[in-house]
């Protein structure tokens, strides 16, 4: 039997495992039926335990790696009971502070930001020279101000460009050596990450132009596939896109907006198997949107998710524009099969 019967989801309330949660007392602090809920609402408490219990490993006001080594976990015993804190850098947006998370995904996501943050003011005269320097930015962020404000874009895009150059595929640096070695990696990268960001958010803005001139002009003509393409097109571009986006996916935006426009281009030869493939697709995109809300809520993450929801665009483009080609075979078996495996851990 599918494991995906197994999820929960259309269960009678009195088929779940009933969750109750204590303290070191014994006191009840929540109970219910929904685990990720319950992470989600003692999340906070979970953080203001671990503050209380260890304030020497909290700070903020931090503008350089001046505090020793930053350790991945801490153990302690509170109540005879014993937690275990992940310690990580926060971006504070012109500093950066040291706080106790109580899961591990959520403490590599913000440490990422807070190295990322940390080597920005520590290469403060480079970045200052990007700022003044980025090739088609103007051009672009006209193509895009109905998305984001100039300033905003600009933002937006150093730090997608910080992100790639300062970290990368790089190992996050957890003391002032493994701060300095990626800091002398990160100066000799930046030039050319930021021709490579500057190229990508230009043609990206150029195609996503186009494609809504295409989305106006057929507009009225052909209504479903418009609003299906808005839908995908608003989930690939948004404020704070290039940011959000993995690097190695933004080189596949263009192709997957020039997709967008040839599937209007060929939707009135077949408009059966449009609608048929489009819902298809729908479907498997719910299911996605599903099981990544469950993921958010609980602090966790699952890199094969994220790669089920490109592949999914992939398929868009097998299914829509054939000739733009797929960088590796996708079909819906292909998608149903990796969503078996995804679901089966």
């Amino acid at each position: 039997m599918s494991p995906e019967v197994w999820d929960g989801t259309d269960m009678p309330a009195h088929l779940r495992v009933n969750f109750r949660v204590v303290d070191e007392a014994g006191r009840e602090l929540a109970m219910g039926r929904d685990l990720a809920a319950l992470k989600s609402q003692l999340g906070q408490a979970a953080q203001l335990t671990f503050a209380a219990t260890e304030p020497g490993i909290e700070k903020s006001g931090i503008r350089a790696w001046d505090f020793g080594e930053l350790p991945a976990t801490l153990a302690f015993t509170r109540g005879g009971r014993k937690l275990t804190g992940y310690p990580a850098l926060v971006d504070e947006g012109d500093s950066v502070s040291i706080k106790l998370f109580d899961t591990s995904g959520a403490a590599e996501t913000s440490m990422r930001g807070g190295v990322r943050r940390l080597m920005r003011l520590a290469l403060k005269e480079q970045m200052k020279q990007l700022e003044k320097n980025l090739p088609g930015f103007t051009q672009a962020a006209l193509a895009l101000r109905s998305l984001a404000s100039a300033d905003e874009m600009k933002e937006d895009l150093l730090t997608a460009i910080a992100d790639r150059a300062f970290i990368g595929e790089d190992e996050l640096p957890r003391n002032l050596k493994a701060f300095e070695a990626l800091k002398q990696r990160a100066r000799a990268r930046l030039p050319a990450v930021r021709e490579a960001g500057c190229r990508l958010f230009a043609t990206i803005g150029e195609e996503w132009l186009r494609t809504q001139q295409r989305i106006a002009a057929a507009a009225k003509a052909l209504p479903q596939p418009v609003a299906d393409i808005r839908n995908q097109v608003g989930r690939l571009v948004f404020k704070g896109f290039l940011s959000a986006t993995p690097w190695e996916r933004l080189h596949d935006l263009p192709r997957y907006l020039k997709a967008a426009q040839r599937r209007l281009d060929k939707y009135p030869n077949d408009p059966e198997r449009d609608a048929k493939h489009s819902g298809d697709i729908n479907a498997m995109w719910k299911r996605y949107e599903e099981r990544a809300v469950k993921l958010k809520r609980a602090g966790e993450s699952d890199p094969r998710l994220e790669e089920y929801r490109w592949r999914i665009e992939e398929l868009r483009v097998s299914l829509f524009a054939q000739e733009l080609k797929t960088p590796y075979p996708v079909s819906f078996k292909r998608l149903d099969k990796f969503w078996s495996e995804i679901s089966k851990a």
